[in-house]
């Protein structure tokens, strides 16, 4: 056996502000042809191989550091710690096996078949104009929009407050980035008391009113049902921060991801055009994208207990970053992007692993699909129109700005840009 501090591990940065986009990949690439695991400057380690992240995902003796990030940082008694003490994703054992149970039967891939026909409306509503002004600046145009309204449907809520879904989600899932939670913590906590504040109302309003057919109706019914002990299954301190975990983790992530992907297309027209031409392809185009530019690049655990893995011990406390950039392209010969391509046995680290994987993995697929499949065959030629912004890896990996042209059908390529 070997103690992990005696390693030689080449080291990572994951704070350098220059890593995004083509640098991101060739650094990442770099580190993953060199050892399966680094070393952060922080002194955390970097998975970089798709065997190690799904076992430290998976691996009961790990959890999410999410109240050593709240320790480390100063995040004492109030809305922002009340959120992170109870959000889902920092919660294990009993209590989150207890909420996974309520919210599964709602984000099954049957289930989420359900909202297809919303989808294709909501997003058919938003491109609309934009298809037949031949250009826009994408993120703020249409990516940010898509998805909040969608998770307005879903949930229960009125469309009209999915401006405000957005910006909270964006905000709360900000605690996750170290500098953001250092230079914008104000902003954070007020996301999370404005969140709580439009929450309560909304439950007391569905309290009085008849169900539907949307997880707030769900959610409520849970509450009202008792488990075989006694006691309801859902308290409302539940209720409430699990309507948080599906907005913070429904909105902002798919949005990014839906940036990303027409950013990726853009630069693999024959791609687009492929898929314009085949809309059949667009399961696989959907997995392409979030294999070859996840929103969430880095997963993290925190080891409860010592682990021995590939004959070296790591100590309890031990963190570790789980990269998910080279973990979904480990053994992807070749590489390319290619919407064709069958990746049967490539597994994803996109939405995590184990007891955590993503709830609602196969909403957010199915609202990439809808929107792919529509956009596709209307956005002929796409095409950069300038060079997109991007945001830090840290968190969620975000596109600041991404300008578009394409063809109109009438219109030359000039005159439609």
């Amino acid at each position: 056996m070997t103690d992990a501090a005696t390693l030689e591990l080449p080291v990572f940065e994951p704070v350098d502000t220059a890593l995004y986009g083509d640098r991101l990949h060739e650094v990442m690439s770099d580190l993953a042809a060199e050892s399966w695991l680094a070393r952060t400057s922080t002194g955390y380690y970097l998975t970089l191989d798709r065997d190690a992240g799904e076992f430290f995902l998976r691996t009961k003796s790990a959890t999410f550091p999410g109240q050593m990030i709240a320790e480390m940082f100063g995040i004492g008694p109030g809305p922002l710690r009340e959120e992170i003490d109870n959000n889902i994703l920092h919660i294990d054992g009993e209590r989150h096996q207890r909420l996974r149970n309520v919210l599964n039967p709602f984000f099954t891939p049957r289930a989420a078949e359900r909202w297809r026909a919303t989808m294709r409306q909501i997003i058919g509503d938003i491109a609309a104009d934009v298809i037949s002004a031949g250009r826009c600046e994408f993120v703020e145009t249409v990516a940010v929009r898509y998805p909040a309204q969608v998770i307005a449907a879903v949930m229960g809520a009125p469309v009209d407050d999915a401006p405000k879904l957005h910006e909270w989600s964006y905000w709360m899932q900000s605690q996750f980035d170290g500098p953001a939670l250092l230079n914008d913590r104000d902003r954070i906590e007020a996301a999370v008391v404005e969140f709580y504040e439009w929450c309560d109302a909304l439950i007391a309003r569905r309290r009085t009113a008849p169900p539907a057919d949307d997880l707030i109706s769900l959610l409520l019914a849970a509450q009202n049902r008792p488990t075989e002990d006694g006691p309801a299954q859902l308290t409302d301190v539940d209720l409430r921060n699990l309507v948080l975990d599906v907005i913070a983790g429904g909105v902002d992530t798919t949005h990014e991801q839906l940036a990303h992907a027409l950013r990726l297309f853009a630069e693999h027209p024959d791609q687009w055009k492929l898929l314009a031409d085949r809309p059949e392809l667009a399961g696989n185009a959907v997995e392409e994208v979030l294999r070859h530019e996840p929103v969430t690049p880095f997963g993290a655990r925190i080891l409860t207990a010592d682990v021995t893995y590939r004959d070296i011990v790591f100590p309890a406390g031990s963190v570790f970053l789980i990269s998910a950039v080279t973990g979904n392209r480990d053994g992807i010969e070749p590489a390319d992007f290619d919407i064709t391509a069958e990746r049967t046995n490539a597994r994803l680290l996109t939405f995590g692993a184990g007891v955590h994987f993503c709830v609602g993995h196969n909403l957010a697929r199915a609202e990439l699909e809808e929107a792919l499949t529509f956009l596709a065959p209307r956005m002929s030629n796409l095409r950069l129109d300038g060079e997109p912004l991007f945001g830090t890896v840290q968190g969620i990996y975000d596109l600041k700005a991404l300008p578009l042209a394409w063809d109109v059908p009438g219109h030359s390529a000039t005159a439609a840009g």
